[in-house]
């Protein structure tokens, strides 16, 4: 069974799942801005480019490596970002990354995902959008974050994944911030490690 997180919630990834995760994937899924027209004729609706990143963090809580829509797969192949959807459109998930959590290095400690929109349109334009983690081995959701929250930004560090006791956990940030890439998130990111 699915959870539904909420802001600053923590969960064992392997608890939620009935057993012991090895593989998961981070799914990102959005629509395409609905714009009315004059009268109600003439509407359209407007692509917009959310991308998903996982940034990897050692146990000094430095930068190890980076996987977004730049650079598709971690320098190790731990972490794989199935491509760049420019557009929303489509159902399911629009963009994806998968890792497998027993090939992470050790040095590994904490893997973060964010949310960013490229195309520089805010949140609050942004229809059902959601991040979600599947357990990979039998595409069971184990988690979900709704994109609930309303506003002008334009990221969010969405959670945290970190080893503790021997076990993957997750953390549900659900901070807001601004900045087409993770990396203008980075000041904001590190708070959390």
């Amino acid at each position: 069974m699915s959870v539904n997180l909420s802001k600053g919630q923590k969960i064992s990834l392997d608890k939620e799942a009935g057993a012991t995760l090895t593989r998961i994937t981070m799914g990102l899924g959005w629509d395409a801005v609905k714009t009315k027209g004059f009268l109600g004729f003439g509407s359209k609706t407007e692509a917009v480019d959310l991308d998903a990143s996982c940034v990897m963090f050692d146990e000094n809580k430095s930068t190890s490596d980076i996987v977004w829509f730049r650079q598709l797969k971690s320098k190790d192949g731990s972490v794989v970002h199935t491509g760049d959807n420019r557009t929303g459109a489509g159902e399911g998930d629009d963009e994806q990354i998968n890792v497998d959590l027993s090939t992470v290095p050790a040095h590994v400690k904490s893997l973060v995902f964010t949310v960013n929109s490229f195309t520089g349109q805010n949140f609050s334009q942004v229809e059902n959008a959601y991040c979600r983690i599947l357990n990979a081995s039998n595409n069971q959701e184990v988690a979900r974050f709704n994109l609930s929250v309303q506003g002008s930004h334009t990221a969010q560090i969405m959670a945290r994944l970190y080893r503790h006791n021997g076990e993957w956990k997750m953390h549900a940030i659900g901070e807001n911030g601004n900045g087409r890439t993770f990396d203008d998130l980075m000041p904001q990111i590190t708070v959390h490690l």
